[in-house]
């Protein structure tokens, strides 16, 4: 029988449950999410927040197997180039550019034996990069 993780139904609703309990959790931290899913022509961006005037892009990465830390790991350097272009866009868009940002990085764990999620908060997790770094 096929793994339910292969097929992009439930991918899908994977990633949208645990971009849920991700807007929950930065909620809960105070943080005022202000975009989910934003999308333009280069993709797009999991959740936009506010922390104390500062624009936080938050990528939300999940899985539901034994390895909590591998979701992280995925956010390498060709992602983090991406989502910088994206920020970029987002901050142009709404006319922002003056404004502090930085990249967060959310692991949502879902242990098969537990209703809630573990939730991993990583903080400026990484510099601008490409050749839009916006931030040095």
């Amino acid at each position: 029988m096929e793994s339910p993780a292969k097929k992009p139904w439930w991918r899908r609703w994977f990633g949208s449950r645990s971009e849920r309990a991700a807007k929950r959790f930065l909620q809960k931290l105070g943080y005022r999410v202000v975009a989910r899913n934003w999308r333009c022509k280069l993709g797009e961006l999991d959740l936009v927040a506010v922390d104390v005037g500062c624009v936080v892009f938050v990528e939300v990465r999940s899985t539901g197997g034994d390895e909590p830390d591998r979701p992280a790991d995925s956010v390498d350097r060709a992602k983090q180039e991406r989502l910088t272009r994206l920020a970029v866009a987002f901050l142009q868009a709404k006319r922002l550019l003056g404004r502090p940002a930085r990249f967060d990085v959310l692991t949502v764990h879902w242990p098969a034996d537990q209703k809630e999620p573990r939730i991993t908060h990583y903080p400026n997790a990484f510099e601008a990069v490409g050749r839009f770094q916006m931030f040095n």
